[in-house]
């Protein structure tokens, strides 16, 4: 069903935020380079990932760990959740030194510490976070990933949350060394069911000492035994049931990093992708009654374009050509290159080397990964945190440890060029950088990114490209659809015909969650002839001459 309706009706537009000191003024509008300014030094965000890191190098030390950007008090301003380690070995997190950290973002360019107040220092040793309202009451909760310790924190929209995994039926998620964590609604019944994935099996007890020469470091994960993901259905009473093995999830083991949806064939059902550590990838296509099919082979994104798995650590699932079809972008580590699967409508091609990717990413290693409209022209760029596995790689390998991050613009020619040396004078800065969201931290329509770091303050990069490009941010608050429209499906139409293509998905990177709001970039036209939304249940709706450089809510139609 198509339903025409028109702004005022069921759709809210929302006057641009003042530009505040984050925007420092209005940019002029002249082209100019993506680039980025970090402002964690003066943002007031004092948090510092410690990892307990220690001569031992337990293999848990070097895997964390991740950030959400989310808006915990619906103040329309998003907020910043940083997942932490705990003291090793005993896995002690009471030293506030390990707190995950709640920053509330006051507007002005800075952010409040409201973690104690909130409730939400976790008792883990964290790895990932994935945000969402999963019981449909306007408020976006926490699942916090860890190392045989996972933790539902429910919002109880008076700027505190309650521990509630016991309650919700998540009990099983304890026991599992989880990475990343992801929220979608996979049988489209209007509420948000949990997807986790998980690594290996693994014991301080017993992980051997790995060594290269007489020097430690951390063991491949070829030495440990994989796990098989999970997926919990949500029942619409605030609990939720394993169907893992039910869905046909539970039937492969790998050795699980990052997770990103998409309906990559277009059916209305979501998909899943799974990035695996040295082993093949997975792509489980929903086949819309409960079950998934795990197809990755046969589709092209199980191995890279040489046919080997590679280390697998984040990955994001967008249409980076305009085509309608949701293309995957993978990263890994040094000798992998970062593959990039084009999704052809049959299957997906690799298109990393033609694409110019394999010869800009092949000795780097990354962790997050982004694909996102950075300078709103209207080609989706990437974005990708980057660092050593090993934190002594300059003694094992002759490497460096810590790595600048790296930023790819689209040139919408099929082809991606390397601007991070254009990005902004500390944007050289390397770092050990891990997890990567997304999102507008600002409500100026330009992606801001924030990275987590190990050891030190993360970074928040504050996007600065200077350019008269135009955009739109679309909020879609569904009705029969879950509250967040996850999953739902957009198009925009241009006045020259053009047509650009976002998804609703908080689940990016390695244990990261973005801004669900969905953004586009316009380019030189100033609004869009037409807005086209398919939400999960199966409306379509439609907006026309929808005005650019906005921030746009839309309500699913009950009609």
């Amino acid at each position: 069903m198509t339903f025409r309706i028109h702004a005022g009706f069921v759709v809210i537009a929302l006057a641009m935020f003042s530009a505040s000191c984050f925007s420092q003024g209005k940019s002029a509008a002249v082209s100019g380079p993506i680039a980025f300014e970090n402002i964690a030094q003066k943002s007031g965000v004092t948090f510092v990932m410690d990892n307990s890191a220690s001569p031992r190098r337990l293999q848990i030390e070097t895997m964390i760990a991740g950030v959400a950007i989310f808006d915990y008090n619906n103040d329309g301003l998003m907020d910043l959740y940083f997942v932490n380690g705990a003291h090793l070995p005993d896995m002690d997190k009471h030293d506030p030194r390990y707190w995950n950290r709640l920053y509330r973002n006051n507007g002005d360019g800075t952010f409040t510490d409201v973690t104690e107040k909130a409730g939400v220092q976790g008792a883990c040793f964290g790895m990932g976070v994935a945000a969402a309202d999963y019981d449909n009451d306007g408020w976006e909760d926490l699942l916090v990933t860890g190392v045989n310790c996972s933790q539902l924190f429910h919002n109880n929209g008076d700027g505190t949350f309650t521990d509630v995994t016991a309650k919700a039926g998540l009990a099983g998620i304890r026991s599992k060394w989880a990475t990343s964590a992801g929220w979608f609604d996979y049988d489209n019944d209007g509420r948000l069911d949990l997807f986790v994935t998980n690594y290996v099996n693994w014991s301080a007890a017993t992980e051997p000492v790995c060594a290269v020469g007489k020097v430690v470091t951390y063991c491949s994960p070829d030495v440990f035994t994989g796990e098989t993901d999970m997926l919990f259905h949500n029942n619409g009473d605030g609990t939720f049931t394993d169907v893992s093995e039910k869905s046909g999830i539970g039937k492969f083991i790998g050795k699980g990093m990052g997770v990103t949806f998409a309906d990559y064939n277009g059916d209305g059902f979501t998909d899943i992708f799974v990035s695996n550590d040295t082993y093949r990838n997975f792509l489980f296509r929903n086949n819309g009654n409960g079950t998934f099919d795990e197809v990755g082979v046969e589709m092209g994104v199980a191995y890279n374009q040489f046919g080997k798995s590679i280390a697998g650590m984040g990955a994001d699932f967008r249409d980076v050509d305009n085509d309608g079809r949701p293309d995957i972008f993978v990263v890994g580590m040094a000798g992998d290159s970062f593959p990039l699967f084009r999704n052809t409508g049959k299957d997906f091609e690799d298109i990393t080397s033609e694409s110019g990717i394999a010869a800009v990413t092949g000795r780097l290693t990354g962790w997050g990964a982004a694909i996102a409209d950075f300078d709103n022209d209207g080609w989706k760029d990437l974005f990708v945190s980057c660092a050593s596995i090993l934190d002594n790689s300059e003694e094992v390998n002759q490497q460096p440890a810590k790595l600048p991050n790296l930023v790819l613009h689209n040139t919408g020619h099929g082809r991606f060029m390397d601007v991070s040396a254009s990005a902004g004078s500390s944007f050289a800065v390397p770092g050990a950088h891990r997890g990567l969201a997304m999102g507008d931290l600002n409500n100026d329509g330009r992606m801001d990114v924030v990275v987590t770091n190990q050891r030190s303050l993360p970074e928040i990069w504050i996007n600065r490209s200077a350019n008269s490009n135009h955009w739109l941010l679309v909020k879609l608050t569904g009705t029969r659809s879950n509250r967040d429209g996850l999953g739902a499906r957009l198009k925009v139409t241009l006045a020259d015909n053009t047509s650009l293509y976002n998804h609703a998905t908080t689940s990016t990177g390695y244990g990261a969650s973005s801004d669900p709001r969905v953004h586009f970039g316009l380019g030189k036209i100033d609004h869009a002839d037409k807005l086209e939304i398919w939400w999960p249940s199966g409306i379509h709706q439609t907006l026309t001459n929808v005005k650019g450089d906005q921030i746009l809510i839309v309500r699913e139609s009950i009609n």
